[in-house]
C-alpha cells in the first residue's frame, strides 16, 4: 500500500486529503509545519514514504527552501506542490528546482488521484527496471525466479525458453495470479534483447488518457495538466521488450494506435505531428478469452493476430498441484528473510490444507497466504490455524465424500467474501491479498451481488 506524506498549514485541506486518500487505498501521514515533516523523514530512514504533497507556502519554512532540502536529502521521493491560483509562478519555479508536478487548489479528486496513480506507476516501473538490471548484473537466471516441479508447468517453461530467442510478439493467457509477468520477464531475459529495457505496464489500472500518455508520451499543452514534455514508455523500451498486462481492457481507440506501432514500428506523441520510429518486442497478457472478445466486437481482430504470433497458456495452480509445496516453501523462506523471523517449516496438516485448497487467486494468493502466516506465526512452524483458507477440496476424493461438490464460481465467491470480511471491506487491501486489481475486485463484487453488510 503506497504511503503519502501531506504538509499543509490549513487543517481543512489536511482533513480532506487524509479522508480522500485513505479511502483510495493509501497510507497517509499529515503535517501542519514543514519542520515536522523534515524531522519525520530524518527519523524514518532513506525511503519512509512514496510521495510528498507539499504546500508551496508554509508558515515556518519557505516552500522552495524546503523543496531544496527534500531534493538533496531524499532525491528518490517525488514532491508534488500544492498551490493556490495566485502562486502558480512559485509552483513552476518549484518544478524547475526538482518538484515532480504541481496541482492548484481547490483540486478535483479525479485529477489528484489520476496524477498520483500515474506518478506511482512510473516509480514502480523505474524500480522494477532497476531490480532487473541488478539481477542481470548478478547473473541470476530466470530459473531462480520461477519455481515449479510439475510436468505441466515444465512444458510451459520449455516453450518459453524455445520462443524467447525469436523476435515474435507473444500473447500470454491465464487466470489472474498465474505468473504471467514472470513468464514475460523470462522471455526477455532469455532473448537477444536482454541488455535492453524490459518495461511492464498494467493497462487495466489507467484511464484512456493516462494510458495513451504513458505509452506514447506527450508534449507540453497536449491536454489539461500537461505542463511539460514527457517521454512515453514506447521510447523508453526502444530496443527492448514492452509487457502489456491486461491487454483485454484496452479501449478501441488505444487499440488502433497500438496496431499502428505493431505494424509500422512508429507512433506519434500526444500533441505532436512528428512520427517516431521504435523497435520494441511486444509481450501481452490477459485473463480474458481474447478470441471471444474479438467475436463480441470488443477487441480488434487485426491487433489480436499481431500480438498473438505465439501464445503461451499458463495453467491455474489447481491444475499443477505438484508445484504448491515448493512454491509455499519458497515464499516461506522469502517472507522470513524479509521480516527477519525464524519460521522454518510447515506442519504436515498445514501442508495438506495447502495442497487441498483450490487457489482461485493462484500463485499470487499462495504468496499472500504464506506472507500472512509468517507475520502471525509465534513459533517456528506454520500451522493450519495460520492459513485463512475457505472451501477446501481433496483432489483424491470421490463423489462418495461427505462434503458436497461446489462450483468453482461459488468457491471464488466464498473466498472473496472471506477476504473482504478479514479486511473490514477495505477493497484495495482485499484486492492486494487476493492478487487481483482493484478494478477486477469491483467487477467480482458486482458479479456476485456482494454488499458490505453481507461481508462485514
Amino acid at each position: 500500500m503506497p504511503s503519502i506524506f501531506i504538509c499543509d498549514d490549513e487543517p481543512e485541506i489536511l482533513r480532506y486529503l487524509d479522508k480522500l486518500l485513505q479511502a483510495s487505498g493509501y497510507r497517509v501521514e499529515t503535517f501542519s509545519r514543514g519542520a515536522e515533516l523534515l524531522i519525520r523523514l530524518e527519523n524514518g530512514g532513506m525511503m519512509p514514504c512514496d510521495v510528498i504533497l507539499q504546500d508551496v507556502r508554509m508558515p515556518d519554512l519557505d516552500g522552495l527552501q524546503m523543496l531544496q532540502q527534500l531534493c538533496k536529502n531524499w532525491p528518490d521521493i517525488p514532491v508534488v506542490i500544492m498551490t493556490a491560483h495566485g502562486t502558480i509562478d512559485d509552483a513552476i519555479n518549484a518544478i524547475k528546482q526538482g518538484a515532480y508536478d504541481y496541482i492548484t487548489k481547490p483540486f478535483p479528486k479525479e485529477k489528484l488521484l489520476g496524477m498520483l496513480e500515474r506518478l506511482l506507476d512510473h516509480r514502480r516501473l523505474a524500480r522494477e527496471n532497476q531490480l532487473l538490471r541488478e539481477e542481470m548484473q548478478r547473473g541470476n537466471g530466470s530459473a531462480d525466479a520461477i519455481i515449479f516441479r510439475s510436468q505441466t508447468f515444465r512444458d510451459v517453461y520449455d516453450l518459453t525458453l524455445q520462443v524467447a530467442e525469436s523476435d515474435a510478439n507473444i500473447l500470454i493467457m491465464g487466470e489472474s495470479g498465474t505468473g504471467k509477468e514472470l513468464i514475460a520477464s523470462a522471455l526477455h531475459r532469455n532473448s537477444q534483447r536482454r541488455d535492453k529495457p524490459f518495461i511492464s505496464l498494467n493497462c487495466a489500472v489507467l484511464s484512456d488518457t493516462l494510458l495513451e500518455s504513458q505509452l506514447f508520451g506527450h508534449v507540453r499543452g497536449a491536454f489539461t495538466g500537461a505542463i511539460m514534455n514527457q517521454k512515453g514508455i514506447l521510447e523508453e523500451a526502444d530496443g527492448g521488450t514492452l509487457f502489456l498486462d491486461e491487454i483485454g481492457d484496452v479501449s478501441p481507440a488505444v487499440q488502433a494506435k497500438l496496431l499502428r506501432v505493431t505494424q509500422e514500428k512508429d507512433f506519434i506523441i500526444l500533441g505532436s505531428t512528428r512520427t517516431r520510429k521504435v523497435d520494441v518486442r511486444f509481450v501481452a497478457a490477459t485473463n480474458k478469452d481474447l478470441m471471444n472478445e474479438v467475436k463480441e466486437g470488443r477487441f480488434r481482430e487485426d491487433l489480436y493476430y499481431r500480438l498473438n504470433v505465439i501464445s503461451i497458456n499458463l495453467p491455474p495452480l489447481r491444475d499443477r498441484r505438484d508445484d504448491i509445496e515448493p512454491l509455499a516453501r519458497h515464499f516461506l523462506k522469502a517472507s522470513t528473510r524479509r521480516m527477519k523471523k525464524s519460521v522454518l517449516d510447515i506442519a504436515d496438516d498445514a501442508l495438506q490444507t495447502l495442497l487441498q485448497y483450490d487457489w482461485p487467486g493462484n500463485v499470487r494468493e499462495l504468496e499472500n497466504v504464506m506472507e500472512r502466516a509468517v507475520i502471525l506465526a509465534r513459533g517456528t512452524t506454520i500451522t493450519t490455524g495460520l492459513l485463512p483458507l475457505g472451501t477446501q477440496r481433496d483432489p483424491s476424493s470421490s463423489i462418495k465424500n461427505s462434503a458436497p461438490l461446489v462450483a468453482l464460481d461459488e468457491i471464488e465467491r466464498r473466498h472473496i467474501t472471506s477476504v473482504l470480511k478479514e479486511t473490514g471491506f477495505h477493497k484495495s487491501h482485499a484486492a492486494e491479498i487476493l492478487g487481483i486489481s482493484r478494478k477486477t475486485l469491483d467487477r467480482k463484487i458486482a458479479e456476485y451481488h456482494m454488499k458490505e453488510k453481507e461481508t462485514a
